[in-house]
């Protein structure tokens, strides 16, 4: 039993975790959340292109990016609060967990319909390159590495956002666990000038805004590429440890 159960989850894994991630998607573009969640963050952000735009007469894309970490922080959280939290309310994780899964495919079939969904929210943004095209001549360097940038924070947010909804059946309390965990992130870099200097080197590896804003500004560094992928990684990882702890 042993021998013929080990091949059917190393062949099926990836196909069992393609189901769950359109299964969420399914479930989640079917509703009105992703359409107002949607909805505010491009409000948001527009208002910031535009008031460059605009106000300052300024064809650029900084202004959006220098806030991106923060709107991020914000959204990432109220598209996943529900993935694990709402599951465990109603009682449909035991029925999935009785299935022939496991909790990475779970996790990892979760983590990437976040992932896609924060990319889609995001996606609409791209009308502000083409609008900053039409009216100046920008950089092409910075804007590709802060969309790059933006893609490596989806990421690591939804990654947040899956394990503060592996801890609690309250979507509430997991928007804010996300929330805190990613705003702490995104800001502890303007809060790092009050302490000394070998404190804010060894600090400042930690902020994912420092890191967001290195490759927006189209400088292509092995760290701030490691430094995401770990945090994403991380979290994905505790996640994994909270399903399999309940599991048991």
């Amino acid at each position: 039993m042993t021998t013929s159960s080990a091949p059917r989850s190393t062949t099926q894994r990836p196909h069992i975790a393609a189901v769950i991630m359109k299964r969420e998607l399914g479930a989640y573009f079917s509703g009105p959340i992703a359409y107002i969640v949607t909805g505010l963050f491009l409000l948001l952000s527009g208002i910031l292109f535009f008031s460059a735009f605009f106000l300052q007469d300024r064809a650029e894309l900084r202004r959006f990016f220098d806030n991106l970490p923060i709107l991020l922080s914000f959204f990432i959280p109220a598209l996943t609060m529900r993935l694990f939290a709402e599951e465990k309310r109603s009682g449909t994780i035991e029925t999935l967990m009785t299935l022939p899964v496991t909790e990475l495919d779970v996790v990892w079939g979760k983590f990437a319909a976040a992932w896609i969904s924060a990319i889609a929210m995001l996606a609409p943004t791209v009308s502000y390159v083409v609008t900053v095209a039409l009216f100046g001549r920008p950089d092409p360097g910075p804007i590709v590495g802060g969309y790059l940038g933006a893609l490596f924070l989806c990421a690591a947010f939804s990654a947040i956002g899956l394990f503060a909804s592996s801890v609690t059946k309250n979507q509430i309390i997991s928007f804010f666990i996300a929330f805190g965990i990613s705003i702490v992130l995104s800001t502890m870099d303007y809060f790092l000038i009050f302490l000394p200097g070998t404190v804010v080197h060894f600090l400042s590896y930690f902020s994912a805004g420092a890191h967001f804003s290195s490759i927006s500004r189209g400088i292509l560094d092995t760290r701030d590429l490691l430094y995401f992928v770990s945090v994403t990684l991380l979290f994905l990882v505790l996640t994994v440890e909270v399903e399999q702890r309940e599991r048991r």
